[in-house]
């Protein structure tokens, strides 16, 4: 008689669902969790973030990608400040989602500290490594290893301001001597990438009104080291439909690359031209 050895059933992952959940309405990324004993992928386009917070050697290789990508595409140098400004822009709006789309989610917030999160850009995909996580009394996952259970919503959105900040100031530390900008500016940036992204993404889901509340209620313009609020307005389309827009707390420089074409939530952008950018895309 054969007896079956059982092993035991791996513990459920806090965030999978909610990652699980951003891959079918974003697949563009993908974000796989590592085992606590397993390697992150290195080699073959894969960085580390905390790789490109020390500044060197490969972050010198993340930047070359958007050099090229500014030649390619647009016939010309860019600034080196402006390069380092769309390398972390490329890098910052997805690595913010690993945390705030498990929080609109699933009202979970995972800790990602630089050591734990890879990133492969020109597949759009991340690895993240969940230690860690902050979630409500009452949510099942409580009792789960690592789980830090805080009081009500209110810490549970300073636990997404800490998580997130843990992350992009050691990566602000390594892009910030590139980008040639004061720390305020930087954490504008910052900002805006958390911002910008779950606002799409909520958009994607068909939950772009309860997205922006809930950025509202994050980011109310007193939490430090974030600068501005979400800056979220509303214009008038030519038909009477509502153009929900924001006003970014930073410039991504794009101007200075096309002059004639600036983003439609750049402070410079008049509000003819965001009606008018808005109601052609809809």
């Amino acid at each position: 008689m054969t007896v079956s050895t059982l092993l035991p059933r791996p513990l459920p992952s806090p965030v999978a669902d909610a990652y699980a959940r951003l891959a079918e309405v974003f697949p563009s990324l993908r974000i796989r969790e590592l085992a606590r004993s397993e390697q992150a992928p290195r080699g073959a386009g894969w960085v580390g973030a905390a790789q490109l917070a020390e500044g060197g050697a490969a972050l010198d290789t993340f930047l070359a990608w958007d050099n090229a990508q500014v030649l390619r595409d647009y016939g010309h140098q860019a600034r080196p400040d402006v390069i380092a400004s769309f390398g972390f822009h490329r890098y910052a709006w997805p690595a913010c989602l690993l945390v705030t789309v498990p929080w609109f989610l699933s009202r979970r917030v995972p800790r990602i500290p630089v050591a734990d999160v890879a990133h492969h850009r020109a597949l759009g995909r991340m690895t993240v490594r969940v230690r860690e996580f902050a979630c409500l009394p009452d949510d099942p996952a409580a009792a789960l290893p690592g789980a830090r259970v805080v009081a009500d919503e209110e810490a549970l959105r300073g636990a997404v301001r800490t998580s997130v900040a843990e992350h992009l100031g050691p990566v602000l530390d390594g892009f910030g001597p590139r980008m040639r900008r004061g720390r305020r500016a930087l954490w504008g940036m910052a900002t805006d990438e958390i911002v910008e992204g779950l606002w799409y993404v909520g958009s994607l889901l068909g939950e772009e009104t309860r997205a922006m509340a809930a950025l509202d209620a994050l980011l109310p313009g007193t939490e430090k080291p974030y600068v501005g609020t979400p800056g979220f307005r509303d214009l008038t389309g030519p038909d009477g439909r509502r153009l929900p827009t924001r006003d970014r707390a930073s410039c991504c420089l794009f101007y200075t690359v096309r002059p004639e074409d600036t983003c439609v939530t750049c402070p410079r952008t008049c509000d003819a031209d965001r009606v008018a950018k808005l109601s052609a895309a809809s």
